[in-house]
């Protein structure tokens, strides 16, 4: 608890070196349990987790269109504590970025959050062998929420209670990862150091959304290092080359289609292990362990920010072992009207392969 104190001290001194400023400052307990996603992780559910999630945002500026768009959603950055009760997971701590978007005359609050995380207790082959969720002491973290939110004291107290959801996985940077997910119940309190209501046009006019584009053509190079689920297996590079056509429909969107090229060199080093280690499969070493994969997209823009949900499916891969359907899902900021950069996470289902990290090219 030493480090929520800390916390809680650091926050406050800057709320009170800013307390002129239009910030939102919460604070959400969260209570609930692990979801079993896959077989092989009973023996990690034997409690129910407890935490704290911490947010310092800034309210919307009424003057900002894009934040018009979104019903002037909050954001800023995000702390959480979390506690699994089970020996072999210990605690998590996670920072990050996050926003608070809201509808039904402001009453629903949907909250989106990603960052990095650090375990306590990470798997080790000779201290903590069965903890198959985390695989190394760093992860990111992605969390979202759905709460009910009550005003009071001049808009500037809410009180809110809802249902939060967090994931925790490295990638397969480092095996094992099978991840852990939990849902909780969540009630925080939050304060507006400006009356609420002044942060966002309540009447607004009819908003026009109406804004179309050509079609773009675009390049993406993505890259990291990962590991097969055998462990120690070791780290390899990887090389995703794709190439897409993208359409903007209105301000919010974009629709998108494409071809991959995956050059993944611990799927090399895996079809070599399943030949050696499984004779009775018949595996040929040399059988081509690169991929090719045809996907639809939408690319939901904040601004110079956005968010991509792919879903693809592999119309070349020689060696079979994931299933034929993979996705992505990732965040990607304009650096200007043609170059992108990007972080993702490449799954096939709950199972993560890659954690990629992307330059584009927008023609």
């Amino acid at each position: 608890m030493k480090y929520i104190n800390a916390l809680f001290l650091s926050v406050s001194s800057v709320i009170f070196a800013q307390n002129s400023d239009p910030f939102v400052v919460e604070a959400t307990f969260l209570k609930g349990n692990i979801l079993p996603h896959k077989k092989g992780v009973d023996h990690l559910i034997t409690g129910h987790p407890e935490g704290v999630f911490v947010g310092f945002l800034k309210q919307s500026n009424p003057q900002i269109e894009w934040q018009k768009d979104y019903n002037y959603p909050e954001y800023g950055a995000y702390f959480l504590y979390q506690d699994f009760k089970n020996e072999l997971l210990g605690q998590n701590f996670a920072l990050g970025l996050q926003s608070n978007f809201y509808f039904l005359n402001r009453k629903i609050q949907f909250k989106a959050a990603a960052g990095v995380a650090l375990t306590t207790n990470p798997y080790d082959k000779e201290t903590n062998s069965k903890n198959i969720a985390f695989g190394s002491k760093l992860m990111a973290n992605i969390d979202v929420g759905l709460a009910y939110k009550k005003y009071f004291f001049n808009q500037k107290i809410a009180l809110q209670a809802g249902l939060f959801f967090s994931h925790y996985s490295n990638g397969r940077t480092k095996s094992p990862n099978s991840g852990i997910n939990t849902i909780n119940l969540s009630l925080g309190v939050s304060y507006h150091f400006m009356d609420a209501t002044k942060s966002y046009v309540k009447n607004p006019d009819k908003l026009d959304l109406k804004y179309t584009e050509p079609i773009h053509y675009n390049f993406v190079f993505r890259s990291g290092c990962n590991q097969s689920s055998v462990v120690n297996s070791g780290q390899y590079a990887f090389y995703h080359l794709g190439f897409f056509a993208d359409k903007r429909i209105n301000k919010k969107s974009a629709l998108q289609l494409g071809t991959e090229l995956f050059v993944s060199n611990f799927y090399k080093e895996f079809i070599r292990y399943q030949s050696v280690a499984y004779p009775a499969k018949n595996v040929d070493p040399n059988t081509d362990f690169k991929r090719v994969g045809l996907f639809v997209g939408h690319e939901l823009i904040f601004n110079k920010v956005s968010v991509e949900l792919q879903v693809g499916y592999y119309v070349y891969q020689p060696y079979k072992f994931d299933i034929p359907i993979y996705d992505r899902i990732g965040i990607k900021y304009y650096l200007n009207k043609k170059i992108n950069a990007g972080v993702g996470v490449k799954t096939h289902g709950f199972l993560a392969e890659a954690l990629e990290f992307s330059i584009g090219y927008r023609l």
